[in-house]
């Protein structure tokens, strides 16, 4: 199943441009969120206040404010000031973090559990994480992860 948010049910709201509202608290520090590609844009931001405003958007809405920063040179992202190299453990346990977050929300879990057995792909998505601040795989294991998991209850 190829997830899009073009594409249609359940891989559209597989999306991370879906509207799945969440909370998010990493390291003490607390957001409310929309979508997850508003968390995924906000942490290309150093300021907290304009993380956290990031963090509300949905959609082409997040990704069009991302754009404008060049985080790609220094490999850098930030959680409430503070830098997080793209290439870390730290970034990893974050990105667990967020998704595990995500997974709270009703109308994510019943579009996952809705791709049943289906091997999730993001084709759009990028490969290398270099370019992007989730690639394909970190997308896509992460969800099957969650999906296995909500299977078992």
């Amino acid at each position: 199943m190829n997830i899009g948010a073009g594409n249609t049910y359940p891989a559209n709201a597989l999306s991370n441009f879906a509207p799945h509202p969440f909370t998010f608290t990493y390291k003490g520090f607390t957001v409310e969120c929309n979508s997850m590609e508003g968390l995924l844009q906000g942490l290309k931001f150093k300021n907290p206040e304009m993380q956290k405003h990031v963090c509300t958007l949905v959609g082409r809405a997040a990704k069009s404010k991302g754009k404008e920063k060049d985080w790609r040179t220094s490999q850098i992202l930030w959680w409430n000031g503070q830098p997080i190299d793209r290439h870390s453990t730290e970034y990893q346990d974050l990105l667990d973090a967020a998704y595990a977050a995500l997974s709270t929300n009703s109308s994510f879990q019943k579009a996952l559990l809705a791709s049943g057995d289906a091997v999730l792909q993001h084709t759009i998505g990028k490969s290398s994480p270099n370019e992007t601040v989730l690639t394909r795989s970190e997308f896509c294991s992460r969800l099957m992860e969650i999906r296995r998991k909500l299977k078992k209850f």
